[in-house]
């Protein structure tokens, strides 16, 4: 799609253009939350200029408080904002389906075949990349949102919270909020939305979405609309429980799935990695749905296919279902599939209903300082958040074998001409992890 004249606002989009998008989208969101936010304000706020700085950021900092994948969230209330009820559920199941269908068959490879010298080697190059990719969205939303010593007092803060003394998300989240809402009293030019947002979207024109756009009627809040959307959730939820039971019981191993990762998706305060440990101790130690070291490979697929990390989970499904045999030792991968997808159905559905109940209220509040103030504190937060799991991913490449043990020297490398090409040679995120899951690849195969 040619860009639109800076000086003029895009031409109206049609669902089947947006369809479009999400699916591409879905392929190549790579790099985590951090990096699939980046992907998207660089192409609906930069490059199609499709939705304004502020009002992207407005829906983010919504998305960040809220339980689940932040990235996936964002992506299905932007649809919904776009093109009601359908663009959101489309924009936000494109978001996950592509995922889904490579983990499916990752995890049949994984379980089929053993581990692979091949894909050993291709992960071993991707994940220096996922760190410099974290590391450079860090920076790009951290120029936007930090916009003066306060903010980034906030983010300093929220980084030592959780890198050093290991507090909570939610109690960052919160601590953020209220330092927003009484600075927002206080001081409000500095928890103010505009600054440096407002002369970048002059520069880049205006967008379809802008500062001033009307909300639309669809996304105007309603009380007869906010019970719609939470009874048909509820009834979503209890007709897949319903038939689970029916099928197998309520100590079947599906409608054990179901419920378990209905109570995860509540908890995914903070992302994947803050739900990790309770995924751990319900499907390793209670469900035993699969091994520890299972469940550690898991997580290196989802941090490297494309779609919300927190993807694991179908992973997760996958392995339990072809463990449990849930259809005779002949049907193991049709097993796994299906736990897979009821797994992920359970783990975002929540999403679905948090945004399209919560869109329109977030919409009314745009532009009123005594609810952004606290959600732009909240972002500050978070880049600090971001930060921290950049150090996260750079210990565990660097020392693979824990800290202090042996220092990789080639994932530093691999890592460090990663981060110059996001930098210096803006290199897109598709050529970057082609290129660097090939070098891993090489260096592997050398080595046998």
């Amino acid at each position: 799609m040619p860009e639109p004249a800076i000086d003029t606002p895009p031409r109206p989009v049609s669902f089947r253009e947006a369809l479009r998008f999400w699916l591409q989208l879905g392929f190549i969101s790579f790099g985590g939350p951090a990096g699939q936010i980046a992907l998207m304000h660089t192409e609906l706020v930069e490059r199609r200029r499709w939705i304004s700085e502020q009002r992207f950021l407005h829906a983010l900092n919504y998305c960040m408080v809220l339980p689940g994948p932040e990235a996936q969230q964002l992506a299905t209330y932007i649809g919904w904002l776009m093109h009601r009820t359908w663009g959101g559920l489309a924009a936000g199941a494109l978001f996950v389906l592509p995922s889904l269908a490579v983990l499916i068959a990752l995890s049949w490879v994984y379980l089929a075949f053993g581990q692979l010298a091949a894909v050993a080697g291709v992960f071993y190059g991707l994940k220096p990349a996922v760190t410099a990719l974290v590391v450079h969205a860090a920076h790009r939303i951290g120029t936007r949102a930090l916009r003066n010593r306060w903010l980034w007092g906030i983010a300093a803060a929220a980084f030592a919270g959780i890198a050093l003394a290991g507090l909570p998300f939610p109690v960052i989240v919160l601590a953020a909020a209220l330092v927003g809402h009484l600075g927002g009293r206080w001081a409000p030019g500095v928890f103010a939305p505009g600054g440096g947002h407002g002369a970048a979207q002059a520069r880049r024109g205006p967008a379809l979405i802008d500062d001033d756009t009307p909300t639309p009627a669809h996304a105007r809040f309603s009380r007869r609309g906010l019970l719609r959307v939470l009874a048909a959730g509820l009834a979503l939820w209890a007709g897949a429980m319903g038939l689970l039971v029916l099928a197998s019981g309520w100590q079947g191993t599906l409608t054990q799935m179901g419920a378990f990762f209905t109570k995860a998706a509540l908890l995914t305060f903070g992302g994947a990695y803050a739900v990790l440990p309770y995924v751990y101790q319900g499907a390793v130690e209670h469900h035993q749905w699969l091994s520890g070291p299972q469940m550690i490979d898991g997580l290196a697929l989802g941090e490297t296919t494309p779609g919300p990390l927190i993807m694991v989970v179908a992973f997760v499904g996958f392995v339990g279902g072809w463990t449990k045999a849930l259809f005779g030792p002949d049907a193991l991968f049709l097993a796994g599939a299906t736990a897979a997808c009821v797994v992920t159905f359970f783990t975002f559905l929540p999403s679905f209903v948090f945004i399209l109940a919560g869109g329109p209220f977030i919409e009314s509040t745009h532009g009123k300082l005594q609810f952004t103030a606290p959600l732009t504190a909240i972002t500050a937060a978070v880049v600090g958040v971001i930060l921290s799991l950049a150090l996260f991913f750079a210990v565990h490449v660097l020392w693979p074998k824990g800290w202090p043990g042996p220092f990789d020297a080639t994932a530093a490398l691999m890592a460090l001409g990663a981060g110059v090409a996001l930098f210096r040679f803006k290199l897109g995120v598709m050529p970057l992890l082609a290129a660097c899951g090939l070098l891993g690849l090489v260096l592997t195969l050398l080595q046998h």
